[in-house]
């Protein structure tokens, strides 16, 4: 079972430790030089949780939590 989990209920050092993996999984090349700087990344995830547009997901089978686009 997939259940959603409110961002504002995470501890700050957990919230930035799962938007961290997750920009640094995304696998986007900028090419050199054209990369937003890991801080820009996390602050723009963490801005998509609060208007909503994202959402964290934990699935209880696998224990493992993701960040997704509200709808997927």
């Amino acid at each position: 079972m997939v259940i959603e989990v409110p961002w504002t209920t995470l501890e700050p050092a957990a919230l930035r430790g799962l938007i961290e993996a997750f920009v640094l999984r995304e696998g986007t090349h900028y090419g050199e030089g054209d990369e937003p700087a890991l801080e820009a990344k996390v602050d723009a995830v963490r801005a998509q949780l609060a208007r909503g547009e994202a959402v964290i997901t934990y699935d209880t089978a696998l224990q493992t939590a993701n960040i997704v686009q509200r709808g997927r």
